[in-house]
């Protein structure tokens, strides 16, 4: 399993291809806003539905998650009791470090997601992406240093965009 960085592409095929519905946060969200700071991981935000939770657990199941940064050989199954019982996971996969959030400090959950977001193509495929506006409150929200220093190159692109659209 690589830890080095994930590959984006192969990894929202593999989201989309198995009809899981997300919403694209953090880092990978903030670069197709423009953001020049690289990215090593994948964050999402995923529907707790039933339906959804097989559909995510089926479509990664190939792809080997595993608790990132836990001991090698801990008893760890990734099915969908799995994800019903827990909430946010930090998994380690076969094309790299993915972080599946059930719900956001500042954002909530899917559904409440859904409407501070818009969808676009990105990385060949169709998915969700958070909002620039409610991205900048997440982090905020998130309060991490990386955080908090990538919130004024975000805030200076909605200035940019706010610009030129006005």
């Amino acid at each position: 399993m690589s830890e080095a960085i994930t590959d984006f592409g192969r990894a929202l095929k593999i989201l989309t291809e198995g009809r899981v519905d997300f919403v694209l946060i953090g880092g990978v969200a903030a670069w197709l806003h423009g953001s020049a700071r690289a990215t090593v991981d994948l964050d999402l935000v995923y529907a707790r539905d039933r339906e959804n939770l097989r559909r995510i657990a089926e479509a990664l199941a190939p792809h080997h998650p595993y608790l990132r940064g836990a001991p090698p050989g801990l008893p760890f199954v990734f099915d969908e009791r799995t994800l019903r019982n827990g909430l946010n996971f930090t998994l380690s996969t076969d094309f790299g470090p993915l972080d599946l959030l059930g719900e956001v400090a500042g954002g909530g959950g899917y559904r409440d997601l859904l409407p501070v977001s818009d969808e676009i193509r990105a990385f060949g495929v169709q998915c969700r992406r958070v909002r620039l506006e409610s991205l900048i409150q997440l982090k905020r929200a998130a309060g991490r240093p990386k955080d908090l220093e990538a919130i004024a190159e975000l805030q200076a692109l909605l200035e940019e965009r706010n610009k030129s659209d006005g």
